[in-house]
């Protein structure tokens, strides 16, 4: 079944005020309801490369796999749907595609990428994450923060050492301690929840994040609920406003009808009234 009068998808993705070059990259599948964004890390275009490769290999394998799974199965010996099984499996492809690139040319060495993967199934989502680039949901009027950043600062601040506030202003709140294709093997968090009609997500990169806090994200998601495009440029444009220190990527995902698996009768039936 596809998802493109289910779910309305848009991203952007700009260089931002101070760097030359775009080290970012995004791609969506509308069919699918897949949305995948990555922050590249790494010198001599290194960055830049590691987040393609995450993106290309990500897409190329999920668009390969997903039509063939059976709605409502999933993994015994974790109890996660295949779906979000499929996901953790194309990042993994991605890390090494990456690792090996970087260990073929010293150029490339210790070159790096964050991931967030969104897939909508059946009146729900997983998500896939490694990194420091986030999502949000936004329901009814409240924002809410799905990821748990993998940094040095975010673990100083579940340990009580940081308030959230301290953590934003700390010049080391960008030490990632988990990252896309850095060694061989990567641990990748997946989530699995139930959607409802009306909620936005947002993927974004920390060159949002970092240059406007939730708040404001907050408020921009409530004014421009009804124009997902007019939303996401103004995000960037207030990331770039405040400083646009790095490249900034937003992508969003709102739900505007139901969309259970195509599984006989009662699908059917439901769609009538969704």
């Amino acid at each position: 079944m596809s998802l493109k009068d289910k779910i309305i998808i848009t991203g952007m993705t700009h260089e931002g005020r101070v760097r030359d070059h775009n080290e970012d990259s995004i791609a969506s599948n509308p069919e699918l309801g897949l949305l995948v964004l990555a922050d590249g890390m790494g010198g001599h275009k290194g960055g830049e490369m590691a987040s393609a490769i995450a993106v290309d290999t990500i897409m190329q394998y999920l668009s390969a796999t997903l039509p063939t799974i059976s709605p409502g199965k999933t993994d015994p010996k974790t109890g996660y749907s295949l779906e979000s099984m499929a996901l953790e499996a194309a990042i993994k492809e991605a890390n090494q595609k990456i690792y090996d690139a970087s260990q073929s040319n010293t150029k490339y060495e210790g070159m790096g990428t964050t991931v967030v993967v969104l897939l909508f199934y059946d009146n729900r989502l997983s998500l896939a994450h490694v990194g420091d680039s986030r999502l949000y949901r936004m329901r009814g009027q409240l924002l809410e923060q799905m990821t748990r950043d993998h940094t040095l600062i975010q673990e100083l601040v579940d340990r009580g050492f940081y308030t959230k506030k301290e953590a934003r202003e700390s010049l080391n709140k960008n030490l990632v301690t988990r990252a896309v294709g850095i060694n061989t093997s990567v641990d990748i968090d997946l989530l699995e929840e139930v959607t409802l009609v009306g909620d936005t997500y947002l993927l974004c990169s920390d060159g949002l994040t970092d240059m406007i806090n939730d708040d404001l994200i907050e408020d921009i998601q409530i004014n421009y609920h009804n124009d997902l495009q007019k939303m996401n440029e103004e995000l960037i444009k207030q990331a770039n406003d405040y400083g646009g220190k790095d490249n900034v990527s937003v992508m969003l995902a709102q739900v505007i009808k139901n969309f259970p698996a195509d599984s006989g009768w009662f699908s059917r039936f439901f769609d009538i009234f969704s």
